[in-house]
């Protein structure tokens, strides 16, 4: 099942995505959010609307989050591109609600950054409240979908700072969609790719994280409580680099689609 989030006549809907004689529409509108689901999209009750088209509709972010959690260097290769050391356990970081940016919105580089980067990456939608995670408990019934994420960083900003909030904070460095399915299965291994210009710059498949999906979640547990709707960007492939005003960046994930966003000076 994918859901997508988008206007309708000036108001933001949520509405079911299926695949009708080839391409995607927005079939059903959801009449509840999926985030108030307690985990299983399928119950959520739909209605009847006229069907748009995915690729016609305005789309919005898929998601209302409270935080946004993200995983630096889950990776091997990304980690030795940046010249880092491989971390023992998941790192982890916020972005700010504030950098969410809708498919198609511009992604603005900001006056006071000289190079700002791509990060494709994999998205986990939180399905329900947990805190403390159990070793023992299976983390499965506490997502709701996966989605692409491009976890955009000024990555001037990001060495000469030293920490990462302002590099990774700025407004619309946080696009996400375009649906959230769960059609995915990282542990099985889903293929990750961002292009720029139609150019391949990475790609990568979840199989190859340093640390597995259900040990990234319980490990954020440990420390905050994940609500419903929150999101977990599980970290980039080998092959960051740099955008530039006028560029297209698309962030691929087998199972959810490409997210798609030119880039803009601010």
């Amino acid at each position: 099942m994918k859901y997508c989030r988008f206007q309708l006549s000036s108001r933001p809907q949520y509405g079911l995505v299926e695949t009708v004689a080839g391409r995607e529409e927005i079939t059903r509108l959801l009449v509840n959010p999926p985030e108030d689901s307690d985990g299983d999209m399928e119950d959520v009750p739909t209605k009847r609307m006229e069907p748009v088209s995915l690729a016609e509709a305005t789309l919005l972010a898929p998601i209302r989050s409270s935080k946004i959690v993200c995983v630096g260097r889950n990776y091997r290769e990304h980690a030795a591109e940046l010249g880092h050391d491989v971390p023992i356990e998941p790192l982890i970081f916020l972005k700010p609600p504030s950098a969410l940016l809708a498919p198609g919105g511009q992604i603005r580089r900001p006056k006071i950054s000289e190079r700002v980067d791509h990060e494709g990456e994999l998205g986990v939608v939180v399905a329900k409240t947990c805190n403390k995670i159990r070793p023992d408990e299976d983390v499965r019934p506490y997502i709701l979908g996966y989605t692409c994420v491009n976890d955009v960083t000024a990555r001037d900003l990001q060495e000469k700072d030293g920490q990462w909030t302002r590099a990774k904070g700025f407004d619309t460095f946080c696009p996400v969609g375009p649906v959230v399915s769960d059609e995915v299965n990282p542990w099985a291994g889903a293929l990750v790719e961002t292009r720029v210009n139609v150019e391949v710059r990475q790609q990568g498949s979840t199989r190859d994280f340093i640390f597995a999906l259900d040990v990234v979640i319980r490990h954020i547990s440990q420390c905050m409580t994940l609500l419903p709707g929150d999101l977990i960007s599980t970290g980039t492939p080998a092959g960051v680099g740099p955008l530039v005003a006028g560029d297209v960046v698309e962030v691929s994930v087998e199972g959810v689609g490409t997210l798609r966003n030119p880039v803009v000076n601010e």
